[in-house]
Order: C-alpha cells, then structure tokens, then sequence
C-alpha cells in the first residue's frame, strides 16, 4: 500500500482530507505563484497543483496537490496582503457573483491526473463596518478572496452554485474519485442507523 502525502499546509485542507483518509502525512511544497502571462485562472490552479504534486513525489507515496483561488469578473483575488488590501477585496465581493477555483492532482511514480473544479458564489451586500469587523476576526489571512466560507463569512454568502467543499480548499467528490482512481484506500461509510430509523 503506498504512503498517501499532502503537499499542503493548509488545515483546511488536512480536516477535509481526512474524510477520506485515516491515514496521510503532509509534506507543503513552497512553490513560485507567479502568474503566468496570459494564464486563465483554471489554468494558473491547475498548474501549481500539479507543481505541488510533482515537487513532493517520493517513490512508493501517492501526492496530492492542490490550489484554490477567487476570481471576479477575470480578476485572481489571491490572499490578501495586509489589512488595507483584504478590505478591498470584499468590498469588491459584496453583492457580486464571483467564481472559486480549485484544482487537484494526484501523482504516483511517472502517472498524474488532476481535476478543476469551479463552484459559483454570490456575496450578499456588504457595509463597511462588517467588512472591517470580519477581517478583525483574523479569520480572512491566509484565504483566497480574504475569506473563508466555512467560517463567519458564510454568512456573506447569498447562494452557492457548486461544490461547497471545493470552495473551503479541497473538492470531496472529486479527490475521493481521483484516490479510488489510484486504488487509494479509502476510509468506508458505514450506515449504522438510516436516517428514518433516526
């Protein structure tokens, strides 16, 4: 059975890929995200993913990558840097459909396949003191588009069109696809009580 690695330093990532897994080690790749001239944004989170991916390959281990980012209207809303920075992002957010990116890419010796998925979200309007009380929380560092919707900041959110773990940084359904694809053992679900016996 070959040594499952995260190239990955997000806990966010860690929490969803353990739904899957009972057992992986991470090993973050620090990797240049440069943008690319002319890149789309599928293209730019599917490249560092598989990077990611391919940087921490070992023999015998099956990696995965992967890279989320924010995009509106073909603008990429990266982490924010500073303070000033995050509060435009949301400004620009508020009451906008934006789209969030995330790619997966799994490799195991010369064999690798990745995936792109994009989930469409609406902000509700957003007033300039909630914006500045959020990223007070410090819940917005470290987060494409300064948020995280599993957080607070899911209470911005309008509607979803899409994967809603895919948007927190690690698409389920398609990395539970992919491992299976790998002959990755996954952890089962086990149906212990029907919901109409509940």
């Amino acid at each position: 059975m070959s040594r499952v690695l995260l190239a990955s330093a997000s806990p966010r990532r860690r929490e969803l890929l353990a739904l899957l897994l009972a057992d992986f080690h991470c090993s973050p790749m620090d990797v240049d995200e440069s943008l690319l001239a002319g890149e789309t944004a599928e293209g730019y989170v599917a490249r560092l993913a598989r990077l990611k991916a391919e940087s921490a390959l070992e023999p015998g281990c099956v990696v995965i990558g992967s890279d989320t980012t924010v995009c509106l209207r073909g603008e990429l809303l990266h982490k924010p840097r500073d303070y000033d920075d995050a509060v435009g992002m949301l400004a620009r957010l508020s009451g906008q459909t934006h789209q969030v990116h995330t790619a997966i890419a799994i490799a195991e010796g010369n064999l690798i396949r990745d995936t792109v998925v994009t989930t469409n979200v609406e902000f509700d309007l957003l007033d300039d003191e909630l914006i500045r009380t959020y990223i007070n929380t410090g819940d917005c560092w470290d987060k494409a588009g300064a948020y995280g919707i599993q957080g607070f900041a899911g209470c911005f959110v309008k509607r979803i069109e899409g994967s809603f773990s895919s948007v927190v940084g690690l698409p389920l359904r398609e990395t539970r696809q992919l491992l299976s694809d790998f002959g990755v053992e996954l952890i089962p679900i086990v149906n212990s009580q029907s919901c109409s016996d509940a």
